[in-house]
């Protein structure tokens, strides 16, 4: 059974049984989250959600990515200016999806 869900701003397709990361949810590690805004489940569209669709996850890790380095210059002003980030993220995996 495959479905389309919303977090972060982003829209994931999933499976069972599948593991992927998102952007950082609230919660500790094995503790279930629970995705209410459906868009898509096994052939049923909604309008835009499907009413009463489920997909239930459990947290497997939390963690931040590599560190991606920012650089800013202005030439010949001696201005220069490098900061790092690292994106937060939360590793799950899909445990059902109800219809």
């Amino acid at each position: 059974m495959k479905a389309i869900f919303v977090t972060g701003g982003k829209q994931y397709m999933v499976e069972e049984g599948q593991e992927l990361y998102v952007e950082k949810l609230n919660g500790d590690v094995d503790a279930e989250v629970v995705f209410d805004e459906v868009l898509y489940v096994d052939g049923k569209v909604g309008t835009p959600t499907v009413k009463g669709a489920k997909v239930v996850a459990k947290i497997l890790k939390q963690g931040k990515q590599k560190k991606v380095l920012v650089f800013k210059y202005k030439p010949k002003k001696k201005y220069r200016k490098t900061q790092g980030h690292r994106q937060p993220y939360t590793k799950i995996l899909i445990k059902s999806i109800t219809k």
